[in-house]
């Protein structure tokens, strides 16, 4: 390995974690992120002194990844139900994804939340809040006046305050939670599930239009936990059909696989003050492929019927958080 493919090397991880928090999609970070090394390697070439690479690369990959979101909103605009940011695995995988020095900037919630903000406010959130630049060095980024980035940064912290939840939970209440809602859900425990959740809590679901999902967002702790079991008893009754927990943006979730150990749809939990507030699940195959090899659930749900069974040589594989 070259000095130069060494460097670009180095550069990918966070120049990933940036892309993908901005844009809250594998695809769209990776592309992004390929161009903005392609760019550091031809400038290189032509022999360009680059002062700080890190600095160089976060340049680029800010001003494309904006560029991209502006055109992504108005495809999401368009897209069919709730859309939902694509889930990556960070159960102790070395998944680029990791590197961002705050965990939380990397759940699905706060992807959700990040979505109100402009392009130029999500940036400067990220930027300063999240990966430790100087407003004089965001100023440099964007290509504005520190005063504006200032202005951006007090906007866009104050919309994301408001919304944040008050009390977080520690990771061993978190997973214990986690473990008793995915066993009470599994069981078709009702009052052991809605104990568990808050009362203003939302069940989100993104098929995309290609899978079933909720239209819209269900409300509230009784009408929730009556959807969630009437959706699990329905996919579990599938034979073959399991849940597997791991660790999804940093918090705590399930992977749903077939009867192949096919990846067919994902739930995430969100958790604060010792409740659920927040059940994310997506099952667009699209927004899947990343994970590794996806099943057909909706295929599955219209015949009621599991797809062939293939032996496995390890019964506890499971797929990869990255390509």
């Amino acid at each position: 390995m070259t000095d130069r493919e060494r460097l670009l090397d180095e550069l990918r991880p966070g120049a990933f974690a940036l892309a993908y928090r901005m844009l809250g999609s594998v695809s769209e970070a990776e592309d992004v992120v390929q161009e903005a090394l392609l760019r550091v390697h031809r400038a290189l070439e032509a022999g360009e002194r680059i002062a700080s690479p890190r600095a160089f690369v976060a340049t680029v990959t800010t001003r494309l990844a904006i560029n991209e979101l502006r055109s992504a909103r108005a495809r999401r605009e368009r897209y069919v139900g709730e859309w939902l940011p694509e889930p990556v695995i960070t159960d102790g995988r070395d998944d680029p994804a990791r590197h961002a020095e705050i965990a939380d900037s990397l759940s699905l919630a706060m992807l959700v939340l990040l979505e109100s903000l402009s392009p130029e406010q999500r940036a400067v959130l990220l930027l300063h809040d999240v990966f430790d630049y100087g407003y004089p060095e965001v100023a440099g980024i964007l290509g504005t006046s520190e005063g504006n980035v200032r202005q951006l940064a007090s906007r866009a912290r104050r919309h994301v305050q408001q919304r944040r939840p008050r009390f977080r939970a520690t990771r061993e209440q978190r997973d214990e939670l986690a473990a008793r809602f995915f066993a009470a859900a599994e069981r078709g425990d009702l009052a052991g599930l809605e104990a568990l959740l808050a009362h203003d809590v939302a069940l989100t679901g993104d098929g995309g239009g290609k899978v079933p999902a909720i239209a819209r967002a269900v409300r509230g702790r009784a009408r929730v936990a009556r959807t969630v079991l009437s959706w699990v008893r329905r996919v579990l009754a599938l034979p073959g059909v399991s849940l597997r927990p791991v660790e999804l943006n940093g918090g705590p979730g399930a992977l749903l696989l077939d009867a192949q150990q096919r990846l067919i749809g994902v739930c995430a939990l969100d958790i604060a003050g010792g409740e659920i507030t927040g059940i994310r699940g997506l099952v667009n195959p699209d927004k899947l492929r990343h994970l590794g090899p996806v099943g057909d659930l909706a295929s599955l749900l219209r015949s009621g019927r599991p797809a062939p069974v293939v032996p496995r040589v390890e019964a506890t594989g499971s797929p990869e958080g990255r390509p």
